[in-house]
């Protein structure tokens, strides 16, 4: 089976991604990675084939207003207005991305396993070949059981479906001019629902794989439809020949407790206030701490003893040697931290971020999550002091990380990929004429014009 795996974003919305390729050829598959150029390095480790896309929206992380909306959460009247202008910015940044996209769906495929925020389906339709959304948080598919959680007004239950209108209308302002890459790129007609994450140009739909816990999930959704799967989450290993660093070792292995601390790609508008106040926080606590510096860039000071900044170490390593994770609430931090059965300080900034911040706090890993907006020192050290001396999150921590492995979210998710591509592999090879191929001699596949 030939796979392409599709996906844009920082770390947390690649790496999932590169877990999910690297099962996939482990399960004897082909399978070409394409994701942004600058998270090359994060793929290359694991000897995955890897088409560059142009990084896009990812340039944006350093400008003033995007830091804002970050910080802000799109609060007030000026949140929105900026939320706008950063819509503006990101739709003229994918332009570049989606052409590269088509060059490498170009190259052929018997299925496309692609974000559910990029138009993969699409390349379906263009390739005549199925494809396979994968969304690394629970604000897409419409529930009963929840509101959507990006949504932070309180409202009636019985309103909950119609909240996640809000994910609609956020991916139509992102991705309304998809219809010109859709005409002039792939040559198709405008169809209706062409916009529509949960369904096929046209009609009909693809299977979701929803990449998180169904842990995470309360209530438990019974009104999601047959073609929507939440396989657990998609956990990338340490690359086989990886080592920390002498100073990494020792860090962890000498000392107080060593708690981690990262927002990833969320730093605030001021990483410099940040990192004053996880070092203020850490001492107050009485431990040490790991800082991943991370997308947003986090000015921790090489010169203190207590604090150890550090660039990309594999997460189901490093949590495995902490006594406790201190992150934003993104979803693959969540769930990492979730597989190592760590208590957690969850402290949340945008989208679906509060969400699992909740959830962990609910399932008794954590305390009371600490909203970015609302973060100073003295809180964050009280959260922190509670999550290492607490035993109570560690042994909820423990029992969720058990719950974790027996959902077996990779594998669940090659078997379905498998699945959906088998009757398009039957099909070509019930179209290829024995008597005419040279053995080895790999098969034709449609390849579509210009």
């Amino acid at each position: 089976m030939d796979v392409l795996v599709l996906t844009h974003g920082t770390r947390g919305d690649v790496q999932p991604f590169i877990a999910l390729a690297l099962a996939l050829t482990s399960a004897g598959h082909t399978v070409r990675l394409g994701a942004p150029a600058g998270s090359a390095a994060l793929a290359k480790p694991y000897g995955i084939p890897f088409v560059p896309l142009a990084d896009g929206p990812n340039e944006l992380y350093g400008h003033p207003a995007v830091r804002e909306v970050l910080e802000t959460n799109y609060r007030g009247l000026r949140g929105k207005r900026l939320a706008m202008t950063v819509a503006r910015m990101y739709r003229n940044k994918m332009d570049a991305v989606l052409d590269d996209m088509a060059d490498a769906a170009r190259a052929g495929a018997d299925v496309i396993v692609h974000d559910i925020v990029l138009p993969g389906r699409q390349l379906g339709e263009w390739l005549g070949i199925p494809t396979v959304r994968a969304c690394l948080q629970p604000f897409w598919v419409p529930t009963r059981a929840f509101p959507n959680p990006m949504h932070d007004l309180p409202l009636p239950v019985t309103w909950n479906r119609l909240t996640y209108l809000t994910t609609n209308i956020w991916y139509q302002i992102l991705a309304g001019h998809t219809n010109r890459w859709r005409r002039n790129k792939l040559g198709l007609t405008r169809r209706g629902g062409y916009l529509d994450v949960l369904r096929m140009p046209g009609g009909g739909s693809t299977p979701l794989l929803q990449a998180f816990s169904a842990h995470l999930l309360a209530p438990p959704p019974d009104d999601y439809p047959s073609w929507v799967q939440t396989t657990g989450p998609w956990l990338l290993p340490a690359p086989p020949d990886w080592m920390p660093s002498t100073d990494l070792n020792d860090f962890l292995h000498s000392g107080a407790p060593v708690v981690y601390v990262g927002f990833g790609s969320m730093a605030g508008s001021d990483p410099g206030r940040t990192a004053r106040m996880i070092t203020e926080a850490v001492r107050s606590a009485g431990v040490r701490a790991v800082v991943g510096t991370g997308w947003g860039g986090i000015e921790a000071s090489k010169n203190d003893q207590d604090i150890l900044p550090v660039g990309d170490v594999p997460h189901d390593w490093l949590f495995e040697h902490v006594t406790a994770v201190v992150h934003h609430g993104g979803s693959g931090t969540t769930a990492a931290a979730l597989a190592a059965g760590r208590p957690q300080v969850v402290c949340p900034f945008v989208l679906d971020q509060p969400f699992f911040a909740r959830r962990v706090h609910e399932l008794g890993a954590a305390p009371e999550p600490l909203p970015q907006r609302q973060l100073n020192a003295t809180e964050l050290a009280r959260a922190i002091e509670m999550a290492v001396t607490d035993q109570s999150f560690s042994i909820s921590a423990k029992r969720l990380a058990e719950w974790i492995r027996d959902e077996e979210g990779i594998d669940r998710a090659v078997r379905l990929i498998e699945d959906v591509a088998r009757p398009t592999i039957s099909r070509r090879s019930l179209r290829r004429p024995p008597s005419r191929t040279r053995p080895g001699t790999p098969c034709a596949r449609r390849t579509p014009g210009p």
